[in-house]
């Protein structure tokens, strides 16, 4: 069911565009499957280009904002109805939410 969220999708730069929760959702648990590291860095487009780890589960999202060498800097919960509110949801509505290729 999941499997077509990112497969039409074209990589740019090797960041592929987020456009829903059902992605994050998605994405998080393919790199967590993938790297066996909880998480996903996520990336919002910009000047800054401003970096995320986001960690996903069903009651909500666990948003740590990262520093130049990956470490947090920030980290708060989101509950999911509150996640359009956030900078992150924010990026993701307007269309500047990315998230790097994995290397399989």
């Amino acid at each position: 069911m999941y499997g077509a969220i990112v497969d039409f999708r074209a990589a740019f730069g090797g960041l592929i565009p987020v456009r829903s929760t059902e992605d994050i959702e998605f994405l998080v648990k393919e790199s967590e499957v993938v790297t066996g590291k909880p998480g996903r860095k996520f990336v919002i487009g910009g000047a800054d280009r401003l970096v995320y780890r986001i960690q996903w589960s069903p009651s909500g999202y666990h948003v740590q904002r990262l520093d130049e060498a990956g470490n947090a800097t920030s980290s708060m919960y989101v509950q999911p109805e509150s996640f359009a509110e956030h900078c992150v949801g924010d990026a993701m509505r307007e269309g500047y939410l990315f998230t790097p290729t994995l290397a399989h």
